[in-house]
């Protein structure tokens, strides 16, 4: 019986380990600061922005920003308050946005209104 509860332990580990090794490794996390808060709602300076900001001020909207023919950054639905900024756009960024009435999108800190596209609405960031 201890024979079984040190595999069962034993396997246990090697699984949290291979987790958390996975979780370690480059490009399995994400580079994106989403903030769900009410303090997401508050004004954002222009300067921390960065390159592209992207705040729901409706009731969520899906919003899908990967590297062009590379990495997806961020695939998910982001619910009102919530928040998701990329400092940097040294590949460029290919957006799209699922309910464009539902966000507000800063790109290098000048606000890109969005609300008139249709569902899905797509733009590429160019290095």
């Amino acid at each position: 019986m201890a024979i079984v509860g040190a595999v069962v332990l034993l396997v246990t580990l090697v699984a949290l380990g291979g987790y958390f090794l996975y979780r370690a490794l480059p490009g399995t996390g994400t580079s994106v600061s989403a903030n769900a808060s009410e303090a997401a709602a508050d004004a954002v300076e222009s300067d921390e922005m960065g390159v592209l900001y992207i705040r729901v001020v409706g009731e969520s909207s899906k919003v899908f920003v990967r590297v062009p023919g590379g990495d997806v950054l961020l695939d998910q639905e982001l619910t009102q308050g919530s928040s998701v900024n990329y400092p940097s756009n040294a590949n460029g960024l290919e957006v799209s946005i699922g309910d464009p009435t539902a966000v507000e999108v800063y790109v290098n800190g000048d606000h890109r209104d969005v609300s008139d596209r249709d569902p899905g609405h797509s733009f590429t960031l160019k290095p």
